[in-house]
Parts: C-alpha cells; sequence; structure tokens
C-alpha cells in the first residue's frame, strides 16, 4: 500500500520503536521485503532519543511514521498506535525481531478461516541461534496451575531446538507480544494492552481476555520469526523482575476466578518470597529486593486491581462471543515449578497430563 491509497490495508504491522536505530538497520529491510502486498509498515516511535526517526525517514519511504509524543511504554506505546490504525488485523511486531518471506498468509489464512480465532503467534526462532526455539514465545505460551507462564519450546531457561514437534496449528493460552497478529477491532474493545503494566506480561492479560471473551488464541507454525530478545532490557534486570513479578500477580487478580485467586494469592506470595531469598542467597541483593518487591506489589495494590478487574470484565462481556474459553485449553494443571525443578523434566513433551486444563 502506498500513501496515495485511499483503501485501507488489510493488516497494519507496527513496530514500536524505542531508541532502536541499530535493530531497525538490522531487521526492518526484512520486514519490508516479507510482509507482503496487503499489510502496511508502521514504525510508532516512542519518544527515541537516538536518530531512529531521521533512519526511517531518510532510508525507508514506504514505512509509515507514528511519532508518540512522549515515552508511553510496550503497552501505552501500542494503545496509541493501534488507535490510530486503519486495518482489519493489527501485528505487533517487536524492533528486534526478523522475518521469513510471506509469513503473514498463514497467519492471515489461519484468522479468515476462523472467526472463533481472535489472535496467533508464528514460530518465534532464535536469531542468534535459528535453528533454536527464542524465549519470548517459542511455540506458543501456557500458563501452569500456579500462573506462571511458560512457553511449549522453552521451559523456563531450557530452549529446544526446532526439530519439528511443534508443527501442528494448536490453541494456546497466549500469543507472544513480539510478534502478536490479532483482530484490530477485538484489541480496541477489549481495551488493548493494559498500560498500568507498562511493559512484561501484559500480551498474556490481553490473550486471557481475549480467550475470556470466547475466542481461541492459537500458534500457527508455517509462519515464522527470528528475534533476538532482550532488545529494551535484559534479561539480569532487576527493573525487568520487577515488572515480571509485579504484573504476574496483577494479571492474576485482574482475570482468575475469585475461588482460585483465595488459595493461589497466599502460595504465590510464599512461592515469590523464596524466589527472592534465592536470588539473595546466590549474590544478587539487587534482584532479591525486585523479586520482593514485585511479588508484595500485588497486596499493596489490592482494591486498585480489583477495581480494574472490573472493568476489564465489563469489557470482555461487551466483545464475548461464547462461553470463557481461558478454563479451557492452554492451561497446564500441574505446577512448572515441580515438574522442572524437582522432577528434571526440560521439556513441553516430557509433561504429563499436557493440554488439559486443571
Amino acid at each position: 500500500m502506498t500513501e496515495s491509497s485511499n483503501k485501507p490495508a488489510r493488516i497494519a504491522v507496527v513496530i514500536l520503536n524505542w531508541n532502536g536505530r541499530r535493530f531497525l538497520e538490522q531487521f526492518l529491510p526484512s520486514v519490508c521485503s516479507g510482509s507482503g502486498a496487503l499489510a502496511t509498515i508502521w514504525v510508532a516511535d516512542n519518544a527515541s532519543t537516538d536518530d531512529s526517526v531521521d533512519f526511517v525517514t531518510e532510508n525507508f519511504p514506504q514505512v509509515r511514521l507514528l511519532r508518540i509524543p512522549r515515552n508511553l511504554g510496550f503497552a501505552g506505546g501500542y494503545n496509541y498506535a493501534l488507535d490510530r490504525m486503519d486495518a482489519e488485523y493489527a501485528v505487533l511486531l517487536n524492533q528486534d525481531v526478523a522475518v521469513e518471506p510471506g509469513w503473514l498468509d498463514p497467519l492471515l489464512a489461519a484468522l479468515d478461516k476462523d472467526p472463533q480465532i481472535g489472535a496467533a503467534q508464528p514460530k518465534i526462532r532464535s536469531e542468534k541461534n535459528p535453528t533454536q526455539f527464542e524465549y519470548a514465545g517459542a511455540a506458543g505460551g501456557m500458563l501452569d496451575a500456579l500462573g506462571y507462564p511458560f512457553c511449549r519450546g522453552r521451559l523456563f531457561d531450557h530452549l529446544e531446538e526446532d526439530r519439528g514437534q511443534y508443527q501442528t496449528q494448536t490453541e494456546i493460552f497466549w500469543a507472544s507480544g513480539a510478534a502478536l497478529f490479532i483482530r484490530l477491532p477485538l484489541y480496541r474493545g477489549l481495551g488493548g494492552l493494559d498500560e498500568a503494566f507498562f511493559a512484561h506480561m501484559e500480551e498474556i492479560d490481553l490473550c486471557w481476555r481475549v480467550r475470556r471473551a470466547g475466542y481461541k488464541v492459537v500458534y500457527v507454525p508455517d509462519a515464522a520469526v527470528f528475534h533476538v530478545g532482550g532488545g529494551s532490557l535484559e534479561r539480569d534486570n532487576p527493573r525487568k523482575l520487577y515488572l515480571n513479578f509485579r504484573n504476574n500477580g496483577r494479571m492474576l487478580v485482574k482475570n482468575a476466578a475469585v475461588g482460585r485467586l483465595l488459595w493461589l494469592l497466599p502460595l504465590r506470595l510464599v512461592l515469590d518470597t523464596l524466589a527472592a531469598c534465592r536470588e539473595l542467597l546466590i549474590g544478587k541483593p539487587e534482584m532479591a529486593k525486585a523479586a520482593w518487591k514485585g511479588g508484595w506489589n500485588t497486596i499493596r495494590h489490592l482494591p486498585l486491581w480489583l477495581r480494574n478487574a472490573r472493568l476489564a470484565r465489563q469489557a470482555v462481556q461487551a466483545c464475548s462471543i461464547g462461553p470463557d474459553r481461558s478454563q479451557q485449553q492452554g492451561w497446564y494443571r500441574g505446577s512448572l515449578v515441580w515438574q522442572v525443578f524437582v522432577l528434571g523434566r526440560k521439556t513441553w513433551m516430557e509433561l504429563p497430563n499436557r493440554g488439559q486444563a486443571r
């Protein structure tokens, strides 16, 4: 699509950029060449202080540029951008992702074929080691019985080689925000990403709401991308750990059934405290502090988060097309911590009772 066309593209591929000149230079060419004629490529700049904007303007005239007045974080930045898009579908694509030619075609075909599919993700492999799945998404996101997110192809820090073991389109619990394909009207109707998260796990929260509204979230293996990972915050950054612990608690309060929360929240506080103690014992006091603060933030702000849960429930009901799917496939009914750290299992295929809701 060109600037002179009056017909909106079916797909808006939106790359949220913050000081990512080096990533845009490396990966934007593949996105432009591999996304096809049905997509318009956008770079939404989250108030960068480097020369990202000038670089895109000078080198990619086919890319549309949206300047966000200030850094709104991952969630706020995408909400700002997608409110201004004119398309049937949107793709939230990280700035550090390379794509295969035609990568959008299988995703578009899946959602066109099944109106119950609300969101999807491609296969996500590592840009540094292309035969290996990448941490943020791999072969589709799941939750265990305690609300810990993980991926098929990645249990905690153990990453699998892609040997074709996840080559079937499958319903999952959540799709990675590194490359999230979603119906744009549904995204808006559900309120988009939760801006109070700022960054991390907001895509899991969004997909949970998609499923609560009766839609499916699926993994489409015939589409593939390659992700660097850690492009904004490194894995060992205390701020990132704090956000992960805080946002996981917020997500549970917002989406889980009350009966589940009554036993899950106290147990998670114990487990989060133990995780903080572990960081302290291995000589990482800043990481320990981040884990402790993030975990206990759930209790400190519980009334606020419960009000937010009520508003989310209203949006879900307004968008609903059927029964809540979040009680169905996508949950792993066991404890991932137990399976991995006690029983020593390393892959999704080794886990018993896979695919069961409870």
